[in-house]
């Protein structure tokens, strides 16, 4: 893929990133947090996009199904 596409996955989620560590510390749950956390900084790390988006889809995953 070209560099547009990895660009836009990794601003896709790096706003979900930013949304979920809103909403982790307004309502201190951990979960959330650390999975904003690290979907705002993965991409930095990764040069495949479908690598990209597989990582990122699963950590957005991961707040729905673990409740803490």
């Amino acid at each position: 893929m070209d560099i547009g596409t990895t660009l836009m996955c990794s601003m896709l989620f790096g706003s979900i990133g930013l949304g979920y560590f809103i909403y982790g510390k307004k309502q201190q749950r951990i979960i959330p947090l650390l999975a904003g956390i690290v979907l705002c900084i993965y991409p930095y790390f990764m040069s495949n996009v479908y690598a990209l988006v597989g990582v990122g889809i699963f950590v957005t995953a991961v707040p729905w199904f673990i409740r803490l």
